[in-house]
């Protein structure tokens, strides 16, 4: 058994295969979406050359966490890992990161702090646990980041309008939709935020670990803030599209009685012509 335990989460893609990944290390078996890929030191023999004591989480919505590996192993890991799954990304650093550590203390202590957490023991759900909020976490991280990034944007579209322009057309319009459709889908679908780990359902200690780790890192208040967030700007995309149809209709009048305009001077003009001969 464990003394402590380091974990490091870390995000490296938009969706990790599981049984992809499950299926070369000889696992049989189907995961569901909110099932993680749970590696132990039996099978990161062939990658590291001291695996004892060293574990892997991995999430279908892109994050893994590293227990107890120094950067070089987990840089060993996930280059192993890519020749699997080529959607990892295996950059040196990692642009959404989060830490946090289990130790051993005395007889009957148990707190939580921000970065570490005491424990008389460490029992193999307090990893999980731990291993699955942190995953979520840095994967809410991400998601806000690209939400910090869309709502800069659209500030900019809105500085244009607040001077009288409108330079928007229907196709980056659709894709500002897209990115807003995909954060909502990879928080509700992807994170799955408000499931629980399978094994709360049947642990009165574990489901509480779990309700103290989540509020701790606040992971119910992050989503309602993106969930807030996406509403707002889908609002806000909902009244470009409507100026832009609009300005676009406009266009459209002026055309149509530019064409008739056209026509009956046309038609005129031919009958004045006709007339002087």
């Amino acid at each position: 058994m464990m003394n402590s335990a380091n974990l490091k989460a870390v995000v490296l893609s938009n969706e990790i295969s599981l049984n992809k990944i499950a299926e070369h290390f000889g696992i049989h078996k189907k995961f569901k979406w909110e099932d993680p890929l749970f590696l132990n030191e039996n099978f990161l023999k062939g990658i590291l050359k001291e695996p004892a004591n060293k574990l892997v989480y991995i999430y279908h919505f892109g994050s893994i966490v590293f227990i107890n590996l120094t950067h070089h192993e987990i840089m060993d890991i996930i280059n192993y890992l890519k020749r699997i799954e080529k959607s990892l990304n295996n950059h040196a650093s990692f642009s959404f990161v989060d830490d946090y550590r289990i130790d051993l203390g005395i007889e009957d202590s148990f707190s939580i702090g921000n970065e570490f957490m005491i424990v008389p023991e460490v029992k193999n759900y307090y990893l999980e646990i731990v291993a699955t909020v942190l995953a979520k976490s840095v994967a809410l991280e991400k998601i806000e980041a690209g939400l910090e990034i869309l709502s800069d944007e659209i500030e900019d579209i809105m500085d244009f309008l607040a001077k009288g322009q409108l330079k928007l057309s229907e196709e980056k319009l659709a894709k500002i939709w897209s990115r807003i459709l995909g954060f909502k889908y990879n928080t509700i679908s992807y994170i799955m935020l408000l499931d629980k780990p399978e094994i709360t359902w049947n642990n009165d200690e574990a489901a509480q670990l779990f309700s103290q780790l989540s509020e701790l890192f606040e992971l119910e208040d992050r989503y309602g803030n993106i969930r807030h967030k996406t509403e707002i700007l889908g609002d806000i995309t909902e009244a470009f599209g409507s100026l832009t149809h609009a300005k676009r209709s406009n266009r459209l009048e002026w055309m149509i009685i530019f064409l008739i305009l056209f026509e009956i001077l046309f038609s005129l003009g031919e009958k004045l012509f006709h007339a002087l001969r």
